[in-house]
């Protein structure tokens, strides 16, 4: 008598156990990217593209309610919406007031001014179901921009 199970039933272990984790993950909590009416985050229309490459993005951004760390994301995307380059992060204050932020970084590919897209993101870190360091969406904003030099 072998003392080793038969492979097909290691293949239905795992698959069992892949399937277990999938469900898993599927019954944590939602993050939703719908957000509560007091908080927004807004994007300047202008972008600063500096001589080194550098892109400035900026605007505004308000939320309530945080108890983990709390980020203001951003990205800007050119002529193919497809490649995105995030911009930089800044730490934000979930106290209900009106803040500005301004991000800044170096995109991986040179360019030059014109017309950009910009997606900025309102993130908090928290704990949810059990599993650490979860992203809850406070406020998302896209806002056609225009990239000029600094």
């Amino acid at each position: 008598m072998s003392l080793t199970p038969p492979l097909t039933s290691v293949r239905s272990a795992l698959g069992a156990l892949g399937l277990a984790a999938a469900a898993l993950l599927l019954g944590a909590p939602a993050t939703s990217a719908a957000t509560a009416a007091d908080e927004t985050v807004t994007v300047d229309p202008t972008a600063r593209l500096a001589a080194d490459g550098t892109v400035t993005l900026s605007g505004t951004y308000r939320c309530t309610g945080a108890s983990g760390p709390v980020f203001v994301s951003s990205a800007l995307s050119r002529r193919n919406p497809i490649t995105r380059y995030g911009i930089g992060g800044t730490r934000a204050v979930c106290d209900g007031a009106v803040h500005t932020w301004a991000n800044t970084g170096t995109p991986a590919d040179a360019l030059e001014p014109g017309a950009a897209h910009v997606q900025a993101t309102v993130m908090e870190l928290t704990t949810q179901g059990g599993l650490p360091l979860m992203p809850r969406f406070h406020a998302v904003a896209e806002q056609d921009v225009s990239l000029t030099r600094a």
